[in-house]
């Protein structure tokens, strides 16, 4: 799950990357300013890209929960994998005991990619702001 989760990020942030490189290009071919109605329009595809590709990644853990029959409903399932992986903490006494290591690697997978998409979306809002 580790190299399934870190290759579907690394791929959708490829995606969001090349999208971004497009878009700066053809705002500078048109004077378009960053902050302007479709500066702010490409922030927010890019906060909602962000946002999918954990999505996708916290739906798939659900789906191994549920699978191993770690836990019962597809609802518990990725309610668990939601709070999860974003480390929020949680109550892991719905989770089989036989499983709970799972959870533990799942922790640790999501915050290093929600630390990977800080990084990135960081990077980009500062080239957007732009250190002339």
């Amino acid at each position: 799950m580790v190299l399934l989760t870190v290759l579907i990020h690394g791929t959708g942030m490829y995606g969001l990357a090349r999208l971004l490189r497009i878009e700066a290009r053809e705002e500078a071919e048109e004077h378009i300013h960053p902050m302007s109605l479709r500066g702010v329009s490409v922030t927010l595809i890019l906060v909602l890209g962000l946002f999918a590709l954990h999505g996708i990644e916290i739906w798939l853990y659900a789906f191994v929960y549920l699978l191993l029959g770690a836990l019962p409903t597809l609802p518990d399932a990725v309610y668990f994998s939601a709070i999860t992986y974003a480390t929020t903490g949680y109550n892991d006494d719905a989770l089989n005991e036989s499983w709970r290591m799972v959870a533990a690697i799942e922790g640790v997978n999501g915050i290093i990619l929600l630390g990977w998409s800080t990084a990135f979306f960081v990077s980009v809002v500062h080239r957007m702001g732009g250190s002339k």
